[in-house]
């Protein structure tokens, strides 16, 4: 399952998602968790109700389960469930390395209803990749 971070200093949850200047996207399993990719953004960040700023940050996560965030405004917050990621506020600064470890915990047991609901976005996002896949082998 991919999971994005909105963060100044790409190693704690510590910014809000339209300011963000990166955003870090890792995969997380029962096992462990991988870093994936960080995307930056430069240009004006602070909130100016310019909504078109947040199209390239929802284009880069587009395919995380999961988006923590210190700060989400609500309209961005209504795009990003739209696009059916679950957005977690992050009350205080927190590392992201200790976000990952508890979330591979919870995953190791039972996890929360809404958790299993962004897993599933996961298995489905593999499943349609990997019958796309097959497609292009079928008409290659």
């Amino acid at each position: 399952m991919k999971v994005a971070f909105s963060t100044q200093d790409k190693q704690r949850v510590d910014a809000h998602f339209g300011w963000a200047k990166n955003i870090s996207v890792y995969d997380v399993t029962p096992d462990g968790y991988s870093f994936i990719e960080n995307f930056e953004f430069g240009g004006k960040l602070e909130e100016d109700g310019d909504e078109d700023k947040l199209a390239p940050k929802l284009e880069a996560i587009k395919d995380c389960a999961i988006l923590y965030v210190a700060a989400i405004g609500g309209s961005a917050a209504a795009r990003v469930v739209a696009v059916k990621i679950h957005p977690i506020k992050v009350p205080q600064p927190e590392p992201i390395l200790d976000i990952l470890e508890k979330l591979q915990e919870v995953l190791k047991g039972t996890p929360p209803p809404w958790l299993r609901k962004a897993l599933q976005k996961g298995t489905v996002a593999a499943a349609t990749q990997f019958d796309e896949d097959e497609d292009e082998v079928k008409h290659g």
